[in-house]
């Protein structure tokens, strides 16, 4: 599948921060993109709103929801392949409507792989996240690491993993599960540490966040991207769940810090109770073991730590609009 050009490619997900790269990465390829984003009463596109002009008209964008098999059939059909990325991800919130989280996650992969099924799609890229392994047991973490629930967002994604899993096992469907590490840049909201961090220093007196010392291995979105391609482009990946990561660790805390000197700002950074996680569900250290992703795809990260914090503080810093640095999003 390394000739994307005329390729019919459905992407769910589309309007949040990844897929939206990644529809403007497989438009760059020349595929044929139906960009599958979430429906909602203002026809807003979300993140597919700041792809230049041109990437938006070749998309074919259809507005729907994961939990209606029946939409979801009317409109994967005729696709050879399907990236998957539709999700509720959010932590916090998944403390207060874990329903919500299964429905969509859980039940709204099912839909999609079912009708993956039905439809003999060539290949499908399930996106899982190293939240599914919670605190590390050992680091750098590969892909035999135990996987633990430690938020009901951690235990629906690890629901949605073993269904796609379940789906190869069961009647060789040619899914490949890709598992990001956390990425960032561009258009990433203030859900994530970075924007938050980025947007509190351009706005605030003093930067808020939760806990400083878990460790987290961060992956500009560039890269994150050309690991979900390379994993549609190998036969050898189907069937496995594959790490994408830089395999470089930071706490919270000095992650802070080096953005406000990237920025050259100083601030002083605080914890606040109200960003904490309950103490069992907080994940204190996830580095990646990228091995097999260099092994089975040849990927490999291209953009520096630096190159990508510059390019998401010129994006927080061009849109304040898309930032609320008074309020916590969760």
């Amino acid at each position: 599948m390394a000739n994307w050009n005329g390729k019919k490619v459905f992407v769910t997900g589309a309007g949040g921060f990844i897929g939206s790269h990644l529809c403007e990465a497989l438009v760059d390829l020349g595929a044929e993109v139906t960009a599958m984003i979430r429906y909602s009463s203002r026809s807003d596109w979300g993140n597919l709103e700041f792809l230049p002009s041109e990437t938006k008209g070749a998309l074919r964008i259809v507005a729907g929801n994961v939990e209606d098999s029946d939409f979801l059939a009317r409109n994967m059909a005729g696709h050879e392949c399907v990236f998957h990325l539709a999700a509720l991800i959010g932590i916090p919130y998944s403390y207060a409507s874990p329903k919500s989280y299964v429905r969509t996650n859980v039940e709204g992969t099912l839909n999609v792989l079912e009708t993956c099924r039905k439809n003999e799609v060539e290949r499908i890229v399930h996106t899982s996240t190293s939240e599914a392994y919670g605190t590390a047991r050992y680091v750098p973490i590969d892909e035999d690491h135990p996987m633990q629930g430690q938020s009901p967002y951690a235990a629906s994604k690890i629901g949605a993993d073993k269904v796609a899993e379940s789906y190869f096992l069961s009647f060789n469907l040619p899914v490949v599960t890709v598992r990001p590490f956390n990425s960032f840049g561009p258009r990433q909201s203030a859900r994530a540490v970075i924007p938050t961090i980025i947007s509190q220093a351009l706005a605030q007196p003093e930067i808020k966040l939760g806990a400083l010392d878990p460790v987290r291995d961060l992956n500009y979105v560039a890269d994150t991207v050309s690991g979900f391609i390379a994993a549609a482009e190998s036969e050898s990946a189907i069937g496995k769940a594959i790490n994408i990561g830089r395999g470089e660790g930071i706490t919270i805390g000095e992650l802070a810090r080096k953005i406000l000197d990237l920025m050259e700002c100083e601030k002083e950074i605080v914890e606040e109770k109200e960003r904490l996680r309950p103490p069992n569900s907080e994940v204190m250290q996830l580095v990646c073991n990228a091995d097999l992703a260099r092994e089975i795809l040849g990927w490999q990260p291209k953009y520096s730590f630096d190159e990508g914090l510059t390019e998401t503080i010129v994006f927080v810093s061009e849109h304040p609009g898309f930032y609320k640095p008074d309020r916590y999003a969760c």
